[in-house]
């Protein structure tokens, strides 16, 4: 075959990611033939070059393997840590993994929900590269209880480190009411990934995130799925995914108003319960609020201005 990338044959052959097995070739962890190689762009045959990486012969035709995972919290979403904190790969070692897998895309700390990890490089790349947006849902319980506007100013975008979020899909799942006050429960489904972008999201108006959960990447869910548990993908999940990652999202200018945000695949809203509180209403199967101009009495926006309808300003006399 002709030669290719060496970052792409890395990547295909389980070792990392793209953009970590760059790193690694600038490190000088890759030898071609015995020659070790620091240039981006450097390529080999992998049927006829022996190409190692720290030492070991690189192999390309194994088996791929791709796993579903519920991180719990406290656990961090990479293959090592320095400072030594439990990793999902911690769990996988447990539960008998032996292959070379890391996360496709993150999931903080303090965060649970589902995790893919595979060997298939080329997956993973597509998986996270924004331009083909794949949806991840996420359950997220708030402190306080967001109002239509306040979910419109998620759905529309937030200016986060000066660069306004992508539209998203948001809808009020329910309220629950607690003893230092009531929390709202959201849906969100976003197509990018930027870290701790969520919580930020929520920060910026007013409500910070109690409990953030992943629930769906694309359109692979598991309701069943414990923390800790994790299990292989069906050929069925994988087709699906691998069919998700190659679909394109046109970009749209990001604007203060009048944005288009993408359908979300459909999924059934998951009950969050909080340990003693008492819920007070559920509107699990709530309507995505729409971001548009000129919405429902009382939350569609004022061409031209920040407020509301129902805050408009008086119009003067003529």
């Amino acid at each position: 075959m002709p030669p290719v990338r060496l970052q792409k044959i890395l990547s295909t052959a389980g070792i990392a990611s793209r953009r970590a097995a760059e790193a690694y070739i600038l490190e000088g962890r890759v030898t071609v033939n015995g020659t070790t190689v620091s240039a981006l762009g450097s390529k080999a045959d992998p049927d006829t070059d022996d190409i190692r990486f720290d030492g070991r012969r690189v192999k390309t035709t194994q088996h791929r393997r791709y796993i579903l995972l519920y991180k719990p919290r406290g656990f961090i979403s990479t293959r090592s840590d320095p400072e030594r904190r439990p990793t999902v790969i911690d769990l996988l070692t447990k539960g008998g993994v032996r292959e070379y897998v890391y996360p496709v895309g993150r999931l903080d700390y303090d965060s649970e929900g589902l995790l893919l990890l595979t060997s298939d490089g080329d997956l993973a790349a597509r998986l996270t590269h924004p331009r083909h947006g794949v949806a991840r849902e996420y359950h997220v319980r708030v402190r306080g209880v967001p109002d239509d506007h306040e979910i419109e100013r998620l759905a529309t975008g937030i200016v986060i480190d000066g660069r306004r979020t992508a539209p998203a899909e948001v809808a009020l799942q329910k309220v629950i009411e607690g003893v230092t006050g009531d929390q709202g429960v959201l849906s969100l489904v976003t197509r990018e990934g930027r870290n701790r972008q969520i919580r930020d999201m929520c920060d910026s108006i007013g409500h910070p995130v109690v409990r953030l959960r992943r629930v769906r990447i694309g359109p692979i869910a598991d309701p069943n799925i414990r923390p800790g548990e994790f299990r292989d993908l069906t050929e069925q999940e994988v087709t699906a995914l691998k069919r998700a990652s190659q679909s394109t999202v046109a970009r749209t200018p990001q604007r203060d108003r009048g944005a288009v945000r993408p359908a979300a695949e459909p999924s059934a809203p998951r009950q969050v319960r909080s340990p003693g509180a008492k819920e007070r209403k559920s509107v699990a199967g709530a309507r995505p609020l729409q971001a548009r101009r000129g919405g429902r009495a009382g939350v569609g926006r004022v061409s031209g201005t920040g407020r509301t309808a129902k805050q408009g300003k008086p119009r003067r006399p003529r």
